[in-house]
């Protein structure tokens, strides 16, 4: 028998009702005679049916209300948590992880149907989730050991592969702020033995120390690393203009220093050995990078992928660092580190000494000279437009 629209708007007024005092049985009676007998057209209160079937007890009863809400309305929040928790109870973690995803980027869409039983909900959904995650990881890390890999035994880069996939990694790329050279790989350090002429240059840290050692008793020579440009926007460096991090220029823009050069000739010769792009307006560039005490360089991605930057470590107390990507590696005097500066990358000095080093930029190993060549003629033809 069908029952007409008013008749079923007044049965599902009557559950409600039921439910709210505690009585899901008598909603449930309510609510099967409206789902079986309501008018064609007539909305199914399926949401209404399932809340009644879990007061219940009813797991099968409560799927078979959530699955066809579920099909009519695929982003019905609260059905989709209610899904998710009969998956979880059910065993079946991965069906219940994809609802509570699901659940996640509705809730996240719209945060004004979030109240607070769905925000409990939402509680529970993450509390799930973190138990699967550690229980994953157990059986995952269990596998690995099985296989022969643990503890990096088959070297640095599988290590890293499986500390992004346990989640104790973070995934970091080449995001170069104004030029992009695609195809080079995504790698933050590369090692001193991959340069042959490094050699030379660490050979004459001592020289180029006491070159520096000059320099700063002079005191003069040294500017902030980021300076105001006249005309132009300050940018929002909490270190704009601030001698905290400064700079002793040898090449800067492509051309050497007055003066400066003329202080530090053994350095001026160490940097000769070195695969230094030629641009004009631009390139060389070397300094000396002068951090003081209890001073953060905030996280940062540079201008192009196309070169490396190195660091030859001069002065270096304890509590300094550099993190590239991440991996964070120390400074150690007369080693060379050699990194891409496009990745995110930071640097800081927790210590109560300066940290110096000797800075410059190489081209990237993998270029060929013919592509050297191309991208200093499309460096020095942009140049008037950048910023």
């Amino acid at each position: 028998m069908t029952i007409t629209g008013e008749q079923a708007d007044v049965l599902l007024e009557r559950a409600i009702g039921a439910l709210r005092a505690g009585d899901a049985a008598a909603a449930r009676a309510q609510l099967d005679r409206l789902v079986g007998q309501a008018p064609t057209g007539h909305p199914r209160p399926w949401f209404v049916l399932a809340q009644a079937c879990r007061m219940l007890g009813d797991a099968a009863g409560e799927r078979a209300a959530l699955e066809p809400l579920l099909s009519a309305e695929p982003r019905h929040l609260a059905g989709l948590l209610m899904m998710g928790e009969l998956q979880a109870s059910a065993g079946d973690p991965r069906a219940a992880s994809a609802c509570y995803m699901a659940a996640r980027n509705v809730a996240a869409a719209r945060p004004g149907d979030v109240s607070p039983p769905i925000a409990a909900m939402l509680q529970r959904a993450d509390a799930f989730e973190a138990e699967q995650a550690r229980r994953n990881t157990e059986q995952l890390l269990g596998a690995i050991g099985d296989a022969g890999l643990a503890e990096g035994s088959a070297g640095p880069r599988v290590r890293h592969a499986l500390d992004l996939l346990l989640g104790k990694a973070q995934l970091y790329l080449q995001q170069p702020s104004m030029f992009y050279f695609p195809g080079l790989p995504q790698r933050a350090f590369y090692e001193r033995e991959e340069f042959p002429w490094l050699a030379g240059l660490e050979a004459a840290t001592a020289a180029i120390r006491g070159e520096l050692t000059a320099v700063l008793e002079t005191g003069a020579g040294f500017g902030p690393y980021v300076e105001t440009i006249a005309g132009r926007p300050r940018p929002a460096n909490p270190l704009l203009d601030d001698p905290r991090w400064s700079a002793f220029h040898l090449w800067r823009g492509g051309t050497p220093v007055a003066g400066n050069v003329d202080r530090c000739p053994s350095t001026m010769a160490a940097l000769a050995g070195a695969p230094i792009p030629h641009i004009a307006g631009r390139s060389p560039m070397a300094l000396f990078s002068l951090l003081r005490p209890r001073t953060r360089i905030r996280p940062h991605h540079g201008m192009l992928n196309t070169r490396l930057i190195c660091h030859l470590p001069l002065i270096v107390p304890e509590g300094c660092g550099l993190r590239v990507g991440a991996e964070t590696r120390a400074w150690r005097v007369g080693e060379a580190l050699i990194f891409d500066d496009s990745f995110e990358h930071e640097a800081w000095n927790d210590s109560d000494a300066l940290r110096v080093v000797l800075l410059f930029e190489i081209w990237r190993p993998e270029l060929t000279a013919v592509e050297r060549d191309a991208l200093a003629r499309i460096f020095t033809a942009i140049a008037p437009y950048e910023e």
